[in-house]
């Protein structure tokens, strides 16, 4: 039984709540009225230092709104406003608010409304083009959801990125029915003439989705031009694969460790016995055993990492299951099988914690994945290079899908730059290029004329104009191509790189920010080794489409990310009364 002062009861006398000896009286009289001062607030100040608030007026709807926002930011499941404790709370902290139990959600949505006008906008005036993020996410009701984030450089050369659609299809989804949604995604915001790639987390999407894509959308806009689309797809989503393929073959191997595992910390007189198993056996490793969480791979390399390194204690310990015993080849499969693993850490581990992570980084550890592939293959042992060999067959489709977006986006004055600048030049990429760049200047940059007979060669100044253009164009190209090789710097800007060449390459610095801006991975930090796909938790799965689109969205285009992107470096730029420094 639960102590008095926990006790909960509703008294019907009065319209009254009580909760303990905290009354909430929903009749209560709105006599003070409060009127808050604009204040500023820093992080590290304490919140008495800060708030100075001024007893005199206040305002329901900024207050609902208010509300509403921290619904949408924090992700708070619409139903709170109906939680007792948190109308006693509101209610003591000002009786003037109404909580507004039905009207919630219909705030929520219109500030949505209100914020993707400001992303539209903004999208709209964007001298660069975009490019289009792909993920697919399931729910507890086993239905399936496409989330379309849009990605690209800014005007001010940094990297971007905005959720535009989070929507759920049907259950019988085709290949088909993902280019409509997708080109109904792109017509709803008016950017499918910006449209430079279309990047994929699901990695058996068939080939022809994106020729789709674009066809349809020459169809429906038949005045834009047959530019190039490039077709990508997730690098660390074909990494994952290819370790589980590695994971599926050292299954049993696994299976045998994790039992291993549990046993010797099933009990203190295992563990004991097993220290002096270690010290018998002349092992002096530091590390604790530990069980994995097998959803997360990366935790099983480090369950057998360690086993590993108490292998010959394994072999020692008496009275372990025979089941669980491995033999000594089992052992060296563990142990090489780690060793992959290890690499495919390390990699996505730079690809998920890069503050910037544009698609240049991702070419020269690729290669590195490649290399290691070829020579894993060349195993004497059958088990590990048949392994080796299977996923290889499975990188090699990636490779020879996205191999030439992840060298265009190469550092400036690489070795290989000669020989992409005669691919792109012979590519729509390139002319395509050239005719967005001269699209883009404004008509009234042409000569001006009168009424007098100099209109007569208006036309001809307009071709001279062109002709310069395209002219420069190839200038930028060879100049670029002659530029010398650029120093390896692990502290290397490229978008400042071009940010400050801009001037000398006007024309080649808006490819590079289309390319640059390419995604060439969707995994986040956080999910980076996750086995299992994105699914979304029981209070999202449960809201109306329109109503979880709506707050996703509107949480993304809330929520300003600082050069940081982790959590605790975000902040929110709060709308009406309170300033963030």
């Amino acid at each position: 039984m639960f102590p008095n002062c926990f006790l909960q009861r509703k008294e019907k006398k009065d319209n009254t709540l009580t909760i303990a000896n905290i009354s909430y009286d929903e009749g209560q009289r709105k006599e003070d009225f409060i009127k808050p001062t604009i204040v500023k607030y820093e992080p590290n100040q304490r919140k008495e230092d800060v708030f100075n608030l001024q007893s005199n007026w206040f305002d329901q709807e900024r207050s609902r709104l208010d509300l509403a926002r921290m619904i949408i930011l924090h992700d708070y499941p619409l139903a709170m406003v109906e939680y007792v404790g948190f109308k006693v709370f509101v209610k003591n902290l000002q009786p003037l608010f109404d909580v507004p139990n039905s009207t919630v959600e219909f705030d929520c949505m219109e500030i949505y409304e209100k914020e993707r006008q400001k992303v539209h906008d903004m999208l709209s005036k964007l001298q660069g083009r975009i490019n289009l993020a792909v993920q697919m996410w399931s729910s507890t009701e086993n239905s399936n959801n496409v989330c379309m984030t849009s990605h690209y450089v800014g005007d001010d050369w940094k990297l971007q990125k905005k959720i535009l659609n989070f929507v759920m299809l049907d259950s019988s989804h085709t290949d088909d029915m993902l280019s409509e949604v997708i080109i109904k995604c792109l017509m709803d915001w008016d950017i499918e003439s910006k449209l430079f790639a279309v990047t994929f987390d699901d990695f058996s999407t068939t080939d022809d989705i994106v020729p789709r894509i674009k066809e349809q959308i020459s169809e429906n806009k038949s005045h834009l031009s047959n530019g190039q689309l490039l077709d990508v797809r997730s690098v660390a989503h074909v990494l994952n694969s290819v370790v589980q393929d590695a994971m599926e073959a050292l299954r049993v191997v696994i299976q045998k460790i994790r039992g291993s595992v549990q046993y010797v910390k099933s009990s203190q007189s295992i563990q004991g016995k097993f220290q002096e198993m270690t010290q018998q056996t002349g092992i002096n490793s530091q590390k604790s055993l530990v069980l994995d969480f097998p959803i997360q791979w990366n935790s099983t390399y480090v369950m057998l990492e360690t086993a590993i390194e108490y292998r010959n204690a394994f072999c020692q310990l008496p009275d372990l299951d025979l089941d669980l015993a491995l033999s000594d080849e089992e052992w060296e499969w563990a142990s090489s099988i780690t060793g992959y693993l290890k690499l495919f850490i390390e990699i996505i581990s730079v690809f998920s914690s890069n503050k910037c992570p544009t698609a240049n980084i991702y070419f020269p550890k690729i290669c590195h994945v490649h290399i290691q592939l070829i020579d894993w293959c060349k195993s004497p042992n059958n088990f590990l290079s048949s392994l080796a060999t299977k996923m290889k067959a499975k990188f090699d489709k990636y490779w020879s899908k996205c191999s030439l977006s992840l060298a265009v986006a190469s550092y400036p004055g690489s070795p290989i730059q000669d020989e992409i600048g005669r691919v792109l030049l012979l590519t729509d990429l390139w002319q395509y290029c050239i005719g967005t760049y001269q699209r883009t200047l404004p008509l009234d940059s042409l000569p001006s004329s009168s009424n007098d007979g100099r209109d007569r060669l208006k036309g001809f100044d307009k071709f001279l104009h062109e002709t310069s253009q395209s002219q420069s164009a190839i200038s930028d190209l060879e100049k670029y191509s002659d530029e010398p090789v650029f120093p390896r710097n692990c502290d290397f800007n490229i978008l400042n790189w071009w940010r400050v060449h801009t001037p000398r390459y006007p024309i080649l610095s808006m490819m590079a920010g289309d390319v640059l801006g390419t995604p060439m991975s969707t995994v986040s930090q956080e999910s980076a080794f996750n086995a299992g796909g994105r699914m979304l938790d029981g209070s999202q799965s449960s809201l109306a489409p329109d109503t979880r689109q709506a707050l996703i969205c509107a949480q993304d285009w809330l929520w300003i990310q600082s050069d940081d992107p982790s959590p605790s470096s975000s902040h929110y730029a709060l709308p009406l009364y309170i300033e963030t420094c």
